[in-house]
C-alpha cells in the first residue's frame, strides 16, 4: 500500500563531524536506478567488505549502508570500505543527492532517510528506548523508491530491519538477507528470515548476480519494443481466473494496479520480463510453488503495533473510556478487527481496551473477533511470538504487563491471548460477525475496488450496533454512506454508527455478484433457486435475532 512519503524534520538538521563532503550530481529522476539500504551490526564490516569486492564498479544501482555506530566516536567506514571497490563511498550529508554507483555511509549519532531523491539526516527515534536505524530508513525507502528499493541484510545482533522490510515488500521491492549460516552474527538474518517475507536468502557471494538481475530487470529498455502490459488484457485476467479455480483466494474485486505490480515482481524474480505474462501463467499451472508464492505475494500483510499512534492516543483516552464506562458488567464489549494479518492490530486494541477497564476498576468483559483471508497471516497471530524489534512501538510498561519475554522475542501473555478469537474469513464473500461495539480495518479497503469498498462498509454497518465505532485506515473513508455513519475524528479516520440496518440487506451484501467468490471448487455448478435463497436469508435472520452468539471450534480450538 502507498504510505504518505516521510518528510524532513521542519528543523534545521545537524551535520555530522568530519570534513566536508561535497554532494555528488546526480544525473537522474530519482526513480531511475535501484537503491540498495544494507543494514549491519556486529561482524557487518567483513560482511561488508566481501559484497563491495563481489559488485562491479558500474553496476548501476546507488547503495545506502546502515551500520549501527557508536554515536560518540567518529567513524572511520568511509576510508574501511573505499579500499575495496571502485564506487565512489561517502559518509551521507544532509540534502546530498543520491547518484547511482555510490555507497554511502550513515554516520554515527543519526538517523538516515531519503526523501526527493536525496539524504535526509535526523536526530535519532527512540519511542521506547530501543534504536532501530535501519527500520526508519527502509520505511523511507519504501515511499520514496518503490519496486526500486531493496533491502539487503548482513551480518548482526538483534533485529533491526524486520519491521521495515515489510514497508519494502509492500511496495513491490525486493528483501535478500545473507545466509545466517555464514553470518559471523545471525541475529539480523534470522530475525528478518521469521517474518516471511524474505525474497532470497544468499551466501554473500551470490548477492551481486542476484542485484545485478534486479537492476536489468527495471532497466528503463529491458523490454524495449514491447508493448506495455495492460491490466485488462486476457492472460492477467487469466491469471486472476486461475487463482479463483486452483486456490480459495479471489482477486477480481482487488485494484488491477496492486495485482499487476504485485504479478510482475514475481515474474522478475522467475527471471521473466514484463512481456512474458502468458509464460508466467503456464508456469503457475505447472508449478504449485509458484503458485503459493504469487497468492502469498497478493495476500502481503504489512502492520505494526500502534501503528498510526495518534489513532490509538485518542482510543486509549476517550474511545475506550467511553464504551467501558458506559458498559453493564453483563454486556461485554464486541470487537471485529477486520484484516487482522499477523495480530499486531488486534493485541495493540485489546491492550488499550484492557488498560482501559482496569482504570475504570469496572469488570467489562473484552470479545475480540479477528479475520483475515490468509491463513498463514492468521496462523501466526495465533502463535503470538514477535521479534525484538517490537519494543520501538509497545512501551516498556506494556512490554512487562502484556508480554513474556522468549528467547526469539516477545510472547503475548495469556491473558491477552484469551481474549481474542482468531479466524480465517473473506470479508468480501463470507457472513460477518454481529451486534459488534466496534469494528477496525485498517488498509484493506484501499486494496479494493470502488463496488467493493462500498460492499465492505455496508457490511460494517450492518454489523455494527447503534452509535458502534469504525476505524479505518488514514487513506480510508465511508465514502457516500449518508445516513450511516458521522465522522468523530478526521485525521484519526473514527466514525459512529447512525441509522438502522434494513431487514434483507445482509442478504443484498452476500448475494453472488461479478467478482465475488462461491466458495464453491472447480466444477460444474447450478445456481440456487430463488426459494433456495429466501430460505437462507430467513434462517440467517432468525439466527441473528434469536440464537444465542457461538463459535463452533475444533479439538485443537480451531475456528470452523
Amino acid at each position: 500500500m502507498r504510505k504518505p512519503r516521510p518528510r524532513a524534520a521542519d528543523t534545521a538538521r545537524p551535520k555530522p563531524a568530519g570534513p566536508p563532503v561535497s554532494a555528488p550530481v546526480a544525473t537522474h529522476q530519482p526513480g531511475d536506478f535501484p537503491v540498495v539500504a544494507i543494514g549491519a551490526s556486529a561482524g557487518g564490516l567483513d560482511a561488508c567488505r566481501h559484497l563491495l569486492r563481489a559488485l562491479p564498479a558500474d553496476i548501476g544501482i546507488a547503495f545506502i549502508l546502515v551500520q549501527h555506530l557508536d554515536p560518540n566516536h567518529p567513524s572511520m567506514m568511509v576510508d574501511l570500505l573505499a579500499g575495496t571497490t571502485a564506487m565512489t563511498v561517502v559518509q551521507a550529508e544532509e540534502g546530498m543527492r543520491i547518484a547511482r554507483d555510490h555507497l554511502y555511509v550513515s554516520p554515527p549519532g543519526f538517523y538516515l532517510s531519503v526523501g526527493g531523491g536525496a539524504l535526509h539526516l535526523s536526530p535519532p527515534e527512540a519511542r521506547h528506548g530501543a534504536r532501530l536505524p535501519f527500520d526508519h530508513l527502509l520505511h523511507a525507502l519504501a515511499a520514496e523508491y518503490g519496486s526500486r528499493g531493496v533491502c539487503v541484510i548482513l551480518s548482526g545482533t538483534g533485529a533491526d530491519g524486520s519491521v521495515g522490510l515489510a514497508a519494502v515488500k509492500a511496495q513491490g521491492g525486493l528483501v535478500i538477507v545473507q545466509n545466517p549460516d555464514e553470518a559471523a552474527y545471525d541475529g539480523m538474518p534470522r530475525s528478518a528470515i521469521l517474518t516471511g517475507l524474505v525474497d532470497l536468502v544468499l551466501p554473500l557471494a551470490e548477492i551481486p548476480a542476484a542485484l545485478a538481475e534486479r537492476r536489468a530487470l527495471l532497466a528503463p529498455g529491458a523490454v524495449a519494443g514491447a508493448p506495455s502490459p495492460d491490466p485488462t488484457h486476457d492472460h492477467l485476467a487469466g491469471i486472476i481466473a486461475f487463482l479463483r479455480t486452483r486456490t480459495e483466494h479471489d482477486f477480481t474485486l482487488y485494484k488491477t494496479g496492486t495485482l499487476q505490480r504485485r504479478i510482475e515482481r514475481r515474474m522478475g524474480l522467475a527471471a521473466l520480463g514484463t512481456d512474458e505474462i502468458a509464460r508466467y501463467l503456464e508456469m503457475l499451472r505447472t508449478d504449485p510453488g509458484e503458485l503459493d508464492l504469487l497468492v502469498k505475494d497478493l495476500l502481503i500483510n504489512v502492520t505494526r503495533f500502534f501503528r498510526d499512534p495518534q489513532v490509538f492516543d485518542l482510543l486509549a483516552s476517550r474511545i475506550a473510556p467511553e464504551m467501558v464506562r458506559d458498559r453493564g458488567s453483563d454486556q461485554p464489549i464486541r470487537i471485529w478487527v477486520a484484516g487482522c494479518s499477523t495480530g499486531e492490530e488486534t493485541y495493540s486494541l485489546v491492550m488499550v481496551f484492557r488498560e482501559a477497564i482496569i482504570a475504570a476498576r469496572l469488570n467489562v468483559k473484552l470479545q475480540v473477533f479477528a479475520s483475515d483471508v490468509d491463513p498463514d497471516a492468521v496462523a501466526a497471530a495465533r502463535e503470538g511470538l514477535y521479534p525484538e524489534a517490537i519494543a520501538a512501538d509497545v512501551s516498556p510498561a506494556r512490554l512487562a504487563r502484556f508480554f513474556t519475554r522468549e528467547e526469539q522475542g516477545y510472547r503475548v501473555s495469556p491473558e491477552l491471548r484469551a481474549v481474542v478469537v482468531f479466524t480465517v474469513q473473506d470479508v468480501l464473500a463470507d457472513p460477518p460477525f454481529s451486534r459488534l461495539d466496534m469494528v477496525s480495518c485498517r488498509n484493506l479497503l484501499i486494496y479494493l475496488r470502488p463496488e467493493a469498498q462500498a460492499k465492505v462498509i455496508s457490511l460494517f454497518h450492518f454489523a455494527l450496533r447503534e452509535r458502534g465505532i469504525l476505524l479505518l485506515g488514514s487513506s480510508e473513508t465511508t465514502g457516500s454512506m449518508e445516513g450511516k455513519f458521522e465522522l468523530l475524528a478526521k485525521s484519526e479516520r473514527i466514525y459512529r454508527h447512525i441509522g438502522r440496518a434494513r431487514a434483507g440487506e445482509l442478504g443484498l451484501m452476500l448475494a453472488p455478484a461479478d467478482g465475488l467468490k462461491h466458495l464453491a471448487r472447480p466444477g460444474p455448478s447450478q445456481a440456487p433457486s430463488r426459494e433456495a435463497v429466501l430460505a437462507e436469508l430467513c434462517r440467517r435472520l432468525i439466527i441473528e435475532a434469536y440464537a444465542p452468539g457461538a463459535v463452533l471450534i475444533t479439538r485443537g480450538y480451531q475456528c470452523l
